[in-house]
Formats: structure tokens, C-alpha cells, sequence
């Protein structure tokens, strides 16, 4: 047996023995009538190991289901929520990435996949839009039921000093966000921010909420990105949620995979440049020179992300000349509304800055 699959055996093993302590533990907190630790428990074994083994996701999501239903009996009517007041637009559209008409399926393998484009309004059917809508907290607490935790963010991006990760209660998350898409008067600097997390696996009913594109179901190439490969999962697609409050920021990097990008509450402020100007982009990996005159030292979890701020105004990046003359000119923007759909190919790259509290779900495939 090779070391590298050793190593992945070892990792195996480590994550179904995290899962059944897990497991364990949570059935012992619920013997002592410790219901909500029990629950976050086994929000930990998602969150952390997968959870893996054979049922293992099937049988936590069963046990937090059945604790729940000792803690449930004084919740809110979530029916009640459902007629909420209809959603109105009030940011203008940066209308440089021009809107298309859905393609057909053929268009989109043969012609459309190539380029970035925003299809408008392409969700807004969608249930978390209408019926059992994601910008209300009640029907988010409702859906996940109480004794929730998830991971989240802290700091103004992951490229920070002070950045780091913890784990935080749902409900306390919810209860900090203001879903009424209006300027925020609080400081963001080192708010939390829940970015690429699986939460459709960790409360599957949100997946009834969303319509996957079938898009996604195409057998697609790349020629600006040779080394693609689709998501080695069954599905071979990956969906994360991102959640955060005005101010939130994705900083300029890339993803190796194909995505549709469905902005489901609030707005977001787009911005994408070609894989053809990465050499100009001003990456952690490429500047490993200048590591000892920089307050970051490049590793290989930044090897594709950019050390500029694309948000920032064209003087605070003149220390990066090379972005200013090759990237600014073919850079796009455009601000995302609820039920837009981004799609752009793997290698491109891409940041987002939400305008206020953003709820927002990427599917890679």
C-alpha cells in the first residue's frame, strides 16, 4: 500500500470513529436530558467528519429529528410567515455582465458554457423565494429546528491576520443578521459569515427550497482550464450556502469546477476576470519573493487566491500595477438580485461583496 493511500485509509477511519463517538456522546447527553448539546453534537459529526460511514448522515439527521421533537412543542406557526410582504428591488443593476435569455440545452454545452453570463430572475420561482422563503428567520429556524449549530467565518476575509473559524448556534446566527435588505449602521469588519458550507445536507429540507438547473446536467470541457475534472462524488456536483451579513466578502480567487451561482436573498456585488490574466492577478503562490516583506506568507491553502482588493479604489492598488494594465480592462461586475443566476467556467476569477444580508447557494459540477 502506497503512502497516499494509507494516509486516505487513516483519514477514513478517523472520520467514522469521530462520527460514532459522536454518536454516542449525543445519545448519552440525551439520557441526561442535555437535548440542545446533544443536538450540536451531531451538527459537530456533520460538520466535521461528514459524517462518514455507510447511514452515518441518515441515522444523525433521524436522532436530531427525534431529540427536536422534545423541545418542539412551543414553536412559532411557521404557516404564518408564509404571506410576508413581496419582495422589492431597490439596488440598481451594475449592468456590465449583460443579461441572456435562458439557452437551450444544446446552446448552453456548445456556445454558452464558455464565458460567464446572469440569467435575471431565472430562480425567482423557486420556493425559497416564494412559498417558504429563506429571507424570513422563523421559516429558517423552523426548518432546522432548535438546538442548531453551524460553522462560520470571523474576520473581513479568510486572507486576514485575525481571521478564524468557530462553530456558533443557528438561531443566535439568525437572530444577528438583518433580513430586511436595508443599510446596516453595525461594523462587519469581524462579523460572522457562514461561506461555503453543505448546509442543504445538514437541513435537507432546504433542498426541497431550490431547483437544481439542468445545466448542471451537462458533459462539458474546458479549454481555459485543462485540468478540470468534475466533482468525484456521486452526484458530481458540489452545492454550498453562503450566508452573511452587508459587508461580507469572498476576496478574488478561483474554483476548479463549473458553477451556477443563485443569489436567493439580497444583493451581491459580482466581480470576475479571465483564467488568460493570472499571471497579473497577484496570487499568494506567485508572490512567494515578497513573503518577507509581506504581512501574509503564501501557502498552498492561497495558492489561487489574489492579495488585491478588486472592491477598492484604483489608488489604494497602485501597489500592483500589473492588475491595474492587464485585469482592470477586462474585468466585469454586476450586482446580483434575488432569483439571478451566475454561471462562469472553472479557473475564472471571481470575488463577491455582499450589498446587505446575503443568502446565496453555488453549485459546482
Amino acid at each position: 500500500m502506497s503512502q497516499a493511500s494509507a494516509s486516505s485509509t487513516e483519514l477514513r477511519t478517523l472520520r467514522r470513529v469521530y462520527t460514532d463517538a459522536a454518536i454516542l456522546r449525543a445519545l448519552i447527553q440525551s439520557l441526561r436530558s442535555q437535548t440542545r448539546p446533544a443536538i450540536a453534537t451531531l451538527d459537530h459529526s456533520i460538520i466535521i467528519a461528514g459524517p462518514y460511514g455507510r447511514g452515518r448522515l441518515e441515522l444523525v439527521l433521524d436522532i436530531i429529528h427525534r431529540l427536536q421533537g422534545d423541545i418542539l412543542r412551543g414553536s412559532p406557526d411557521a404557516k404564518s410567515l408564509l404571506t410576508a410582504a413581496q419582495y422589492v428591488d431597490n439596488i440598481p443593476d451594475c449592468k456590465i455582465i449583460s443579461p441572456i435569455t435562458p439557452p437551450s440545452f444544446l446552446q448552453f454545452k456548445i456556445t454558452y458554457s464558455r464565458r460567464p453570463f446572469i440569467l435575471r430572475g431565472y430562480a425567482k420561482n423557486w420556493p425559497a423565494l416564494t412559498h417558504r422563503p429563506w429571507r424570513s428567520h422563523a421559516y429558517l429556524s423552523s426548518v432546522a429546528g432548535p438546538g442548531r449549530v453551524i460553522p462560520v467565518e470571523v474576520g473581513n476575509d479568510y486572507r486576514a491576520e485575525d481571521w478564524q473559524q468557530k462553530i456558533m448556534q443557528w438561531d443566535e446566527y439568525l437572530t444577528f443578521l438583518d433580513f430586511e435588505d436595508r443599510p446596516s449602521s453595525r461594523s462587519n469588519s469581524n462579523a460572522p459569515y457562514m461561506a461555503q458550507h453543505d448546509l442543504l445536507k445538514q437541513f435537507p429540507k432546504l433542498q426541497n427550497d431550490i431547483v437544481i438547473p439542468d445545466y448542471l446536467y451537462a458533459d462539458l470541457e474546458s479549454q481555459d482550464f485543462p485540468s478540470y475534472q468534475s466533482p468525484a462524488n456521486e452526484d458530481k456536483r458540489i452545492l454550498n450556502a453562503w450566508l452573511g451579513p452587508e459587508g461580507a466578502v469572498s476576496p478574488a480567487h478561483t474554483d476548479p469546477y463549473f458553477n451556477f451561482y443563485a443569489q436567493v436573498v439580497g444583493h451581491k456585488k459580482v466581480w470576475l476576470a479571465p483564467p488568460s490574466i493570472s499571471n497579473s492577478m497577484y496570487s499568494f503562490a506567485i508572490s512567494d519573493e515578497d513573503s518577507n516583506n509581506d504581512r501574509h506568507s503564501p501557502s498552498s491553502a492561497l495558492k489561487n487566491t489574489s492579495r488585491v482588493d478588486v472592491f477598492a479604489d484604483a489608488e489604494d492598488m497602485k501597489q500592483f500595477p500589473a492588475f491595474l494594465d492587464q485585469v482592470v480592462p477586462v474585468s466585469l461586475t454586476a450586482m446580483l438580485s434575488p432569483g439571478d443566476v451566475l454561471f462562469f467556467p472553472p479557473g475564472w476569477w471571481h470575488a463577491m461583496k455582499s450589498e446587505s444580508t446575503s443568502f446565496s447557494i453555488s453549485m459546482w459540477f
